[in-house]
């Protein structure tokens, strides 16, 4: 699985630059090397995230669908969307839409855990479900951001035997150390690849530390980015998981009764 994930300065409160940035960038992408999947970051609509949400998140996710579902299948590519700020019967949802290479919507995702520390959970309504999904045959896992902090959460869905996770993130400065060791740590011990996808830049309240990456089952980097505009290429051999796993067979000596 070739995957291209996009880390950017998200244009706040500004969905249409951020939609001709995506365009411009998977357009750039699939000339110089197609990818099976493109990753967005999270709130890729309007950044992390306005007050004025009455006025800036999608209603009921139709133009965000609307345009990812139309990128995907004019390009022939998966898109694990990232997440937008959606509106829907009068509450409001941090939303991650994923598209197959026909442009159909496969999964949708609603963040779990919304940060406290910035309020989220006063804004936002927490999802209930699992992110969980395939593409091209190949089952992986969506947790968005602070998502990646609840260990019990992302071992819930190893346990579904996803071989990748895609973590879209709206991760700030200082805490670059934590991001790139969480998203190690949880590659390693659930011996999946982990796809970090951060955006950078400043809003009136938040800077970004960009430093998305990307990690292999044994907590290798495979590639990663400052806080640039890039693109991420990363060739997932999902095939290598069946040997990390027989090699350090944690999952066979796991001992769920005691714990």
């Amino acid at each position: 699985m070739k995957v291209c994930a996009l880390q950017w300065d998200l244009a706040y409160k500004d969905v249409s630059k951020n939609k001709r940035k995506i365009t411009e960038m998977i357009e750039t992408a699939v000339m110089r090397n197609k990818p099976d999947v493109f990753v967005l970051p999270e709130m890729w609509n309007v950044s992390f995230f306005p007050d004025n949400l009455e006025e800036t998140a999608d209603k009921d996710g139709e133009e965000t669908k609307a345009f990812l579902s139309s990128l995907a299948n004019k390009h022939q590519v998966n898109i694990v969307g990232g997440s937008a700020a959606v509106q829907s019967e009068g509450k409001y949802y941090n939303s991650s839409y994923s598209f197959n290479r026909e442009g159909d919507l496969v999964h949708t995702y609603n963040k779990v855990h919304l940060f406290s520390p910035s309020n989220e959970h006063e804004k936002f309504t927490a999802g209930n479900e699992l992110g969980i999904l395939e593409l091209d045959g190949v089952k992986v896992g969506v947790a968005t951001c602070y998502d990646l902090r609840f260990t019990e959460w992302i071992r819930k869905m190893a346990l579904e035997d996803i071989q990748v996770l895609f973590v879209p993130a709206a991760w700030p400065h200082p805490r670059v150390a934590v991001w790139e060791t969480l998203l190690r740590a949880r590659a390693i011990e659930n011996q999946f690849f982990v796809v970090g996808v951060n955006s950078s830049g400043t809003t009136d309240k938040l800077n970004f530390c960009g430093h998305s990456t990307i990690y292999d089952p044994l907590g290798e980097r495979l590639t990663s980015a400052r806080e640039e505009e890039k693109l991420l290429w990363a060739d997932l051999d999902t095939k290598s998981i069946v040997k990390v796993r027989r090699d350090m067979p944690v999952y066979k000596d796991r001992r769920p009764e005691l714990y």
